[in-house]
């Protein structure tokens, strides 16, 4: 990358900014009314280390970092084709769209996402997704989705979701014991559901053996559903939770905290705005194994492939071997 050149002010009259083979130690902001229909096009081989306001913001190449906050008028987009690693390291938003389809590379969103429809594909969220529609392929969101209208979710790791109307195809995998819908979900023929929060993953990150009590939860929406009524102002509204929480509190009673997870899950979901990088302790190999945004995202996608898989826990606990 150290091949860029430098711009160290960027003055442009056209109606386009078009960066390739560019390190822009500044912002990429309007300056007057006639710029704010400005479009920025990221190439290949560039950084940005402000933040970049555009009419319409696209991706059309890899080895793009923009390390200050992004926000596009109309719509932010990773084309198809881009190959190479697309970093944005604080929040994304649009006032309408936010897209990606990159099939050749797992683009990095080390923040929140806003706008009004979020499609995402293969990409890593390691803050929350919130718009009216979400829809996510092959995507790992560490943090939650929320949705004021529905989210359309096909082979994913997700913190949690909250939505009015959810759809539900291929492996769904949970990390925190609880997600909430008010209709109930539309689930294609063949989708399994697993809750991680049990799941020793600090072991699994360090390739060691797991813990005895830790393991995924396989997850039923008609058995794990808790139906409540929600009364404001006269007014009644009905939320379906679905939950593994009453057995997460029974092996609460077990010290989980030696899985490690919240400690991974926090330095992912905080990532660049971390002082420093944390580790886990030494991994399967004798080194280090640290807890860098790059080294989770591959971590998470190996989780979401399957390369890495979680065994599923015991059922079956004894109080007598709790109280030892």
């Amino acid at each position: 990358m150290s091949n860029k050149k430098e711009l160290k002010e960027i003055r442009f009259d056209s109606t386009e900014i078009i960066l390739q083979d560019n390190l822009v130690r500044g912002a990429i902001l309007p300056q007057k009314i006639s710029e704010l229909t400005r479009n920025v096009i990221l190439n290949s081989n560039t950084e940005v280390e402000g933040a970049i306001f555009g009419n319409t913001i696209q991706v059309r190449g890899g080895d793009v970092t923009v390390r200050g906050a992004v926000f596009a008028q109309k719509e932010l987009y990773i084309s198809s084709d881009v190959k190479g690693d697309v970093s944005f390291m604080k929040a994304v938003g649009s006032a309408n769209s936010v897209t990606s389809r990159a099939a050749g590379c797992r683009p990095m969103f080390c923040s929140d996402i806003n706008g009004k429809s979020v499609t995402l594909q293969n990409s890593y969220v390691a803050g929350s997704i919130y718009a009216d529609d979400i829809t996510l392929e092959n995507c790992v969101v560490i943090g939650g989705i929320f949705a004021t209208q529905e989210a359309t979710l096909n082979n994913c790791i997700i913190g949690t979701f909250n939505t009015p109307r959810v759809n539900l195809n291929g492996t769904i995998q949970l990390l925190l014991p609880s997600a909430f819908t008010i209709e109930k979900p539309n689930i294609a023929p063949g989708t399994r559901l697993f809750n991680l929060s049990l799941a020793d993953l600090g072991a699994l990150f360090r390739g060691m053996p797991e813990d005895n009590f830790s393991g995924r939860i396989p997850m039923d929406l008609e058995t794990d559903e808790v139906k409540s009524t929600l009364v404001e102002e006269g007014r009644q509204r009905s939320l379906r939770s679905f939950t593994v929480v009453g057995k997460v509190l029974a092996a609460d009673l077990i010290d989980t905290d030696r899985f490690q997870n919240h400690f991974l899950l926090t330095a992912a979901s905080l990532g660049p705005q971390l002082l420093k990088t944390y580790d886990l302790g030494n991994d399967s190999e004798g080194h280090l194994a640290k807890l860098e945004p790059v080294a989770i995202r591959d971590f998470m996608f190996d989780l979401l492939s399957g390369k890495k898989e979680p065994k599923e826990i015991d059922g079956k606990f004894s109080l007598e071997d709790i109280a030892r």
